[in-house]
């Protein structure tokens, strides 16, 4: 039971992760966070230096055009009929009698005692097991 229930939780985690978009979230820290400043050219020692792209290289993109939304117009519903439940009369609910049921008693039930053996002794002897063997030298 622990089994599937750590499945059915694995599976809603993952639709979980696959139905909810993080695309805008992503987008919208890129653009709202602060660049980090570059680290100094010390930072790591033996790489060269990064070179800076010159301002005019980087093409912006253009602004977006506004866009008008259509009207939509208001639309008049005609009222809702009423619904008349027609009243209706049940026949009355036949009587059930149920037998009476006696039940035999139980019987007893008689264990009987058992008496074991004693146990007889195991002396304690430290022999070796072929698998708790530690490994051959080589």
């Amino acid at each position: 039971m622990a089994s599937n229930a750590s499945m059915l939780a694995m599976i809603m985690a993952c639709a979980l992760l696959l139905t909810g978009s993080t695309c805008d979230a992503a987008r919208n820290l890129a653009d709202t966070t602060p660049a980090a400043a570059a680290p100094a050219a010390s930072a790591v020692p033996g790489l060269p230096a990064m070179p800076t792209l010159p301002a005019d290289t980087l093409t912006l993109m253009p602004p977006m055009p506004s866009v008008t939304l259509p009207t939509v117009p208001q639309v008049t519903l005609p009222p809702m009929p009423a619904i008349v439940v027609p009243k209706a009369v049940l026949p009355p609910m036949p009587k059930v009698t149920l037998p009476t049921v006696t039940m035999a008693p139980m019987p007893a039930i008689v264990v009987p005692k058992v008496t074991l053996p004693p146990l007889p002794f195991v002396p304690n002897v430290n022999v070796p097991m072929p698998f708790a063997a530690p490994p051959p030298s080589a």
